[in-house]
């Protein structure tokens, strides 16, 4: 069943265009992602879906008896009710029932009062209601609202709490929150992960796969695309294009489509070039001028295609060092902090040692201390308990993700100008081009920045520092997913070490080799990827239940647990066999083509003419195989392994 369509439409705000014949078709149950960069129109479209602007040409179909709840990206429920109270108002329809089914058990309850005929008619009222009151959730309403609430992290919270009390985070959880309750036809969410932790995305998630209805999504977070939706519609350049698969196979759909678009274009390219020199050559020719103008017709009626169009611009980030640490970067021990206002401490016994070139990933619950941890870090809130020693020849720059290092004040090219007035002009401008910041772009007011473009001006200061030791706390907030992927890209090449804070699950794969997870226990470390992390969770987690049943059961089951962590050890070892197989391979492919170029220039006639750099080259070749001798031999060994 079809749910919404959208067909050719079109929008601009003033002179400026924003979307172009834009095709959407909604069916029932479809998951879908609206994808593109910052401004692409993204949030525009989903308000045309949602009614809540107009749209200037095409034609917009769907059922007048659809429901469908829209959440935007800054929607916060403001009430004066309670929690509880404001979650209730989507049942009310059941509550009115409750209230009917009293007043007919009041009238059962006295029979004398009414004839027999009254009797049976109010009966078979009570049977009736009764039955449309089980059916639309009358006996489970209270239950999933208290499931949702836990799931948005509100387990902890007193329902009584008035809503107005609360922050602006908890109100647009709340918001999303009444939203999964009223369970529309179509759920239209844009940015729903904002202000949810990992644990709360990871509940949405599972909350979202198994919701009845169809849901378009507008999401930064990759990892929750990638979980939820089964269709892509990109928006590009303001046209629409439509991808089946998640989100990573999109990416992989569309890299595919372009290199196959282009070798087309430039077969036909070739084509032509062919076609127009082998008119040129013969149309004077009295033998040949027939072909030639039958090829000039052929080529006149040729439907030309456009080069395909790359991805638009993005953002070149890199980050370089002043100068290399010492090993010990980083040592934390027994650290404990305490706001003034509070009684009891946010975090105690933390303890956390990172080495050089280390990239640490902070997890945890909001309201941990996460942020406030990095903060002890670099000096701008004091611990009371503890120590935190740096190593040595260690440089910190930190990106705070509130921002609080820009001057709303100054223009974009004052902020990063001021702080290195001996820096040349022409060269500030570069630095801030390379973040996406052109032209008269630069002369902008950073008050008038967007969070995206406050953001790179903050990574562009932050490259300006040449720091070995990056304190990252959110660096991907609102960022778009191609400034994200950049990003990466330039911490992956980062010679120094990194400790952050991230909810960008994506992110903290590609970056992080090791976990840190907070609790008010202190910090446990995993040493892996997110994924990886999530492995030991479980495992973890299971065996956890297993004892909780031995401890029910009382039964001893010592064997078993030993050889689930056996075959578990296994699985690890096998794992970790497997990455450094990659990783051998990677570097003996890596090799052996250094030696075949090595190789090639001996063949130089300027080299072997040349005794000194030949007899270098010879030695360096020697070095390299020998190299790939100790590779290969290792990657022999850990291959035998596996028979």
């Amino acid at each position: 069943m079809i749910l919404m369509q959208l067909n050719g439409i079109s929008k601009s705000f003033g002179t400026e265009e924003i979307l172009s014949n834009i095709k959407v078709e909604i069916k029932d149950q479809d998951r879908i992602a609206i994808v593109g960069r910052n401004g692409a129109g993204k949030s525009t479209l989903l308000k045309i879906m949602a009614n809540e602007i107009p749209y200037d040409e095409g034609e917009f179909f769907k059922p007048k008896d659809l429901t469908y709840g829209y959440l935007s990206q800054h929607m916060k429920l403001e009430s004066g009710k309670t929690i509880w109270n404001e979650m209730e108002d989507v049942f009310s329809h059941l509550k009115q029932m409750e209230k009917k089914l009293r007043e007919l058990e009041t009238k059962m309850a006295d029979p004398t009062a009414v004839d027999d005929a009254s009797y049976q008619l109010i009966l078979k009222e009570y049977d009736d209601l009764q039955v449309r009151y089980q059916s639309d959730g009358g006996y489970t309403y209270e239950s999933d609202i208290k499931s949702v609430l836990t799931g948005l992290s509100f387990g902890d919270y007193d329902y009584r709490a008035p809503i107005n009390e609360l922050s602006g985070g908890q109100k647009t959880r709340l918001a999303l929150g009444k939203l999964l309750l009223q369970k529309p036809q179509l759920l239209i969410l844009d940015e729903p992960t904002n202000h949810l932790d990992i644990d709360t995305l990871t509940w949405l998630e599972g909350y979202l796969v198994n919701y009845p209805g169809a849901i378009v999504i507008v999401s930064h977070d990759r990892y929750f695309l990638d979980r939820t939706v089964s269709i892509v519609y990109e928006i590009s350049r303001h046209h629409s294009k439509k991808y089946h698969g998640t989100y990573s196979k999109y990416l992989e759909q569309k890299a595919l489509n372009f290199e196959q678009e282009m070798k087309e274009y430039e077969k036909q390219q070739t084509d032509i070039k062919r076609m127009e020199e082998f008119i040129q050559k013969n149309i004077v020719r009295a033998s040949t001028t027939k072909r030639a103008q039958s090829r000039r017709k052929q080529l006149e009626k040729m439907e030309r295609m456009d080069r395909p169009m790359g991805d638009e611009s993005s953002a070149s980030m890199s980050f370089q060092i002043n100068r290399r640490s010492g090993n010990d970067v980083l040592k934390i021990s027994d650290l404990g902090f305490r706001y003034e206002e509070q009684q009891d401490p946010t975090f105690r016994h933390v303890h956390l040692h990172a080495n050089r070139g280390d990239r640490i990933a902070l997890v945890g619950p909001n309201g941990i201390g996460k942020t406030t941890l990095l903060k002890t870090i670099v000096e701008k809130e004091f611990p009371f308990e503890g120590d935190i020693q740096l190593g040595t020849n260690v440089q910190v720059g930190y990106y705070d993700q509130e921002q609080t290092e820009l001057h709303s004040n100054k223009t974009v090219l004052q902020e990063l100008w001021d702080e290195y007035p001996l820096v040349n002009e022409k060269d500030i401008r570069t630095i801030l081009g390379n973040f996406l910041f052109s032209g008269d772009d630069v002369l902008k007011p950073v008050s008038a920045l967007s969070g995206g473009e406050k953001s790179r001006l903050a990574l562009s200061k932050l490259k300006m520092q040449k720091a070995n030791l990056l304190i990252l706390d959110e660096p991907t907030n609102h960022l778009d997913i191609d400034s994200k992927e950049v990003l990466e890209g330039a911490l992956a090449d980062f010679p120094g070490t990194i400790i952050f804070v991230s909810h960008d699950r994506y992110f903290i794969n590609r970056i992080a080799d090791q976990v840190a997870e907070m609790s008010p226990q202190g910090i446990k470390m995993y040493l892996g990827d997110y994924d990886y992390y999530l492995e030991k969770k479980a495992e973890e987690a299971e065996l956890a239940r297993l004892q909780m049943e031995n401890a029910v059961q009382s039964v001893t089951v010592s064997d078993k647990k030993r050889n689930f962590k056996e075959e578990k050890q296994k699985q690890s070892e096998e794992r970790k066999r497997k990455r450094q197989i990659a990783e051998l391979e990677k570097q003996i492919e890596s090799t052996e083509e250094h030696i075949a170029h090595l190789e090639e220039q001996m063949t130089l006639p300027e080299v072997y003419e040349d005794h000194e750099k030949a007899l270098e080259l010879t030695e360096e070749t020697n070095t390299s195989k020998q190299k790939l001798d100790d590779l290969l031999e290792q990657w022999t060994s850990l291959e035998e392994l596996d028979n």
